[in-house]
């Protein structure tokens, strides 16, 4: 190890001028990567379902000192998934780094759940996962310089649930499949593949389990006698093993679900 390294550890960490692709970029996951990434010094491309929604947040990524682009698309397919990379190579030269932060829960016990209810949850975690990492991959293949790709898992990919997440916790494990595949298969490229696995942090759809309500109250002592820290999950508990994933420092570190869950998988 030089001494020129130790004089400044920190610059493992540095993104500067790197290029992003955030992908369900309208989310409580999304936006925070976004802008966690921005905030660093990255350029940021932005997929969400809505322009004036990936519009917002690429607004708040300029206030960070940021360029921001990005497109009204999912990448529900290999044709949507190609534009996206296409509009990174298009504004800012190519891709280094991607996250895969959309994605889809419908809790229902497995003999009342509709078919095309567990198959939409699939596509979204499971297929847009794999054509997204497919194409972003194609890009940092052919540039040859490497790159980062990091997808959403879940405690759920690893621990099941009783409460009718068959279908949530089946997408999960697919991810992590997924993960330590291109883990293996892109080894020698200098492209790593990681996921970031949370369990229960603050979003829009699970904003009533931090309320006072007697509900929300029951089901917090319950899941947090699981948690050895003790409380649930707030966005900006990702944003530091996100940056990990997404810099130098993670360079040795490839086909890992990262879990982000106050000690919840532990034990």
């Amino acid at each position: 190890m030089s001494e020129e390294f130790l004089k400044n550890p920190l610059s493992l960490f540095d993104i500067k001028g790197k290029t992003a692709i955030v992908t369900g970029a309208s989310g409580a996951f999304g936006a925070l990567a976004a802008k966690t990434l921005a905030g660093a010094g990255a350029n940021v491309v932005l997929a969400a379902s809505k322009e004036d929604d990936w519009k917002k947040v690429a607004a708040e990524c300029e206030k960070l000192g940021a360029k921001a682009a990005g497109i009204a698309l999912r990448p529900s397919s290999e044709a949507n998934c190609d534009k996206i990379v296409q509009t990174a190579v298009a504004t800012f030269g190519g891709v280094d780094i991607l996250v895969v932060a959309g994605g889809l829960n419908k809790v229902s016990k497995i003999v009342d759940q509709k078919v095309e209810d567990f198959l939409e949850v699939m596509d979204a975690n499971v297929n847009q996962s794999w054509l997204m990492a497919r194409a972003a991959g194609k890009r940092m293949l052919s540039q040859g310089r490497g790159g980062k790709v990091i997808l959403t898992s879940s405690a759920r990919g690893l621990l099941g649930h009783p409460a009718g997440y068959s279908a949530y916790c089946a997408s999960k494990s697919a991810v992590d499949g997924i993960t330590k595949a291109l883990g293996c298969e892109w080894g020698e490229t200098g492209i790593t593949v990681n996921a970031l696995g949370p369990t229960v942090f603050r979003s829009p759809l699970t904003a009533w389990m931090y309320e006072d309500t007697e509900r929300a109250q029951t089901v917090r002592k319950g899941f947090l006698a699981r948690v050895p820290k003790g409380r649930l999950g707030e966005p900006e508990d990702l944003a530091g093993p996100l940056l990990f994933l997404a810099s130098k420092a993670s360079d040795f570190y490839t086909g890992h679900i990262l879990y982000a869950d106050g000690g919840y998988t532990a034990g």
